[in-house]
């Protein structure tokens, strides 16, 4: 089994599994106080506006739009890392089939590997740093990591077709 190979099929593995150790953490101990909360500062915030109460409103509509932002952020790590996991772990076992190098493949899968990490990892800094320039760029410069790394891969298959 060559490096690529082995680098995505082990990364994925590793990275699936993390994304779903996670996902089982926050669905244990997190979301359903994160659920409870978007709920009742949406109410209050309909309350104090049927009440004609408008700065309050504003400040539990705020409230609501700040737990979301965080808990959109929760979800979409687990599920991009779980997802980026199980396209490595099937590209790995393909990746014979694509049509370079060994040490083009080595770095193809390299640098999947790295933007799929990164990407989510910035997303979920986003929620420590809200609006912080360094996890906005982390998650934009993994993404188009990935992005990049995927149209080489999709050449290399293009190429290898006979």
């Amino acid at each position: 089994m060559s490096a690529a190979r082995k680098l995505l099929i082990f990364s994925g593995i590793a990275m699936a599994s993390l994304g779903m150790l996670y996902g089982l953490h926050y669905a244990l101990f997190v979301e359903h106080q994160t659920l409870d909360q978007l709920g009742g500062s949406l109410a209050a915030g309909f309350v104090h506006a049927a009440n004609r109460q408008m700065p309050e409103a504003h400040t539990a509509i705020d409230e609501y739009a700040a737990v979301k932002y965080n808990y959109v952020r929760q979800v979409d790590l687990h599920s991009h890392w779980i997802g980026l996991g199980m396209i490595m772990i099937v590209l790995g076992f393909v990746f014979d089939d694509v049509a370079f190098g060994s040490r083009m493949k080595f770095w193809l899968a390299l640098a999947f590997a790295i933007g799929a990490t990164t990407f989510p990892l910035g997303v979920i800094l986003q929620t420590f740093t809200h609006g912080a320039a360094f996890a906005s760029a982390m998650a934009i410069g993994g993404s188009g990591l990935v992005i990049a790394s995927m149209s080489f891969i999709a050449i290399g298959f293009a190429r290898a077709t006979p």
